[in-house]
């Protein structure tokens, strides 16, 4: 069955038409909102919220983008949406010290988790500008209208973001070098 039939038996409120658009499209809603919200908790949250708001809009898909783009949006609205929800009802908590798993797989886990810990580092508006422009390919000026900003704070925000990234990094990696040095 094609998308577009997919698309239109799920409009009509079939539920295995539904449930299929979930399985083609749920790992990239998630793996958009996992980047943005920093935490796997949040992230299934505003990713269930992302798909509830997605399946209630569905009647109003017009089909002058890919289903994919019009869902990507969603998801990263409700990414945002979620955020902004987060901080009115908290402070910013310290996230608590994650220690390193050295395993069979080596340097390449090593290396995600110190990319996933100094992402997690950034300020929000980094983070975000960082993830939506490096990570998912928006340009400055679709940054600016989905966060509300001008496109040279987009700019300014992700030379910014870099800069703070190649900090973390090099910081991270350096015990690491060092702890090497030590054991020969």
């Amino acid at each position: 069955m094609t998308e577009a039939e997919l698309i239109d038996r799920a409009r009509r409120g079939e539920d295995s038409a539904i449930r299929a658009l979930y399985r083609r499209h749920a790992p990239r809603v998630y793996a958009t909102i996992r980047r943005l919200a920093g935490d796997d908790s949040l992230a299934e949250d505003w990713a269930q919220e992302a798909w509830v708001r997605a399946i209630r809009a569905l009647p109003t898909f017009r089909g002058d983008s890919q289903f994919s783009t019009w869902l990507h949006r969603i998801a990263v609205n409700s990414a945002l949406h979620g955020r902004r929800a987060r901080l009115r009802r908290t402070e910013r908590e310290a996230p608590l010290p994650v220690t390193v798993p050295v395993g069979a797989t080596g340097e390449r886990t090593l290396l995600r988790l110190q990319l996933e810990r100094a992402l997690e580092q950034l300020p929000e508006r980094m983070r975000q500008v960082l993830v939506l422009h490096d990570v998912e390919g928006y340009t400055h000026d679709e940054i600016g209208e989905a966060l509300g900003v001008n496109p040279g704070t987009s700019k300014s925000q992700l030379f910014k973001a870099r800069a703070r990234m190649r900090e973390l990094l090099r910081a991270a990696s350096e015990p690491a070098v060092q702890e090497g040095v030590c054991r020969t």
